[in-house]
């Protein structure tokens, strides 16, 4: 994590494009000469990522996946989650499976991709997201632990004007924090598709909410945790990087610190109570990250 600039490995994947017709091939080229190289066809692990109007973004999302650094194969499933813009087209650009999901959300997006994964561990990406290469090993060195049945990982905000990355730094150690007291009891607020993972058959078990409706991911691991224990990926190696979207909704970094303030303390102690509730939905998850 770095405190006063964006990391440098994140600029081969910061393409200045705005839509599909201005990428070079040479682009998808290089790309699927890289997933030509980690994709198998007896996949360890499937990545499942859901895409809804991220044509651009979801090229940046997979040229990091495809310098992946993983001793054994891996499958990349990306789902078309109805689209308006040519996201289609760009997966079909690319050595992955694609699928296509009419139903609006996450939700019922994820469940599609993992009825159809090979993978004996599924690990959710986010389409606007940029991934280090040990990440899926990392994630996956603590998922096939045993008694483990579900994984989360650590991520951080790529700086923009407005968004000094020095601040965002303040933000994720404060993150951190309240993200180890979580994990007492309430593992499954930290559990967000950005960077997740679980055992494929207990995942198609418990299964995703079908309804476009905030936390599938939270709530799907809830329902592990009666398989099994929900562990941390902590590697600071392995943390994603996704863009300030989520902080812009508040307006201003300021207003940011203090929504998630605000909440955290609202339901702070809760993370001592060792009592479950049947559903994690009830409380959204939308201004936490």
């Amino acid at each position: 994590m770095t405190l006063f600039s964006n990391p440098s490995w994140i600029n081969d994947f910061e393409f200045n494009y705005t839509k599909l017709e201005e990428v070079p091939q040479e682009v998808f080229d290089n790309i699927n000469k890289d997933l030509d190289l980690i994709i198998g066809e007896n996949p360890l692990v499937t990545v499942l990522i859901s895409a809804w109007n991220e044509e651009i973004n979801i090229l940046r999302c997979l040229g990091s996946l495809s310098k992946t650094k993983a001793n054994f194969p891996i499958e990349i499933i990306v789902v078309n989650n109805n689209s308006k813009d040519r996201t289609q087209d760009t997966i079909d650009k690319l050595h992955v499976t694609g699928l296509f999901e009419q139903k609006q959300g996450c939700g019922p997006a994820r469940q599609f991709g993992q009825e159809n994964a090979k993978g004996k561990y599924v690990l959710l990406a986010d389409a606007d997201c940029i991934y280090p290469p040990c990440w899926v090993t990392e994630m996956t060195k603590i998922l096939s632990k045993p008694n483990i049945v579900c994984v989360y990982g650590r991520y951080s905000f790529i700086s923009e004007p407005g968004f000094p990355r020095w601040k965002l730094f303040v933000l994720e150690k404060m993150k951190d924090v309240i993200t180890e007291f979580r994990q007492l009891n309430r593992p499954y607020f930290n559990a967000y598709g950005l960077s997740m993972g679980y055992v494929h058959e207990l995942g198609l078990k418990v299964g995703f909410i079908e309804t476009n409706f905030w936390g599938d991911d939270g709530q799907l691991c809830l329902g592990l945790m009666k398989y099994g224990k929900v562990r941390q990926v902590r590697s600071n190696k392995a943390r994603v990087w996704t863009g300030p979207r989520t902080l812009q909704r508040d307006g201003n970094l300021s207003k940011a610190f203090l929504v998630r303030i605000k909440k955290e303390l609202k339901r702070f102690f809760r993370n001592f109570d060792s009592k479950l509730p049947e559903d994690a939905t009830h409380e959204s998850k939308s201004q936490t990250n």
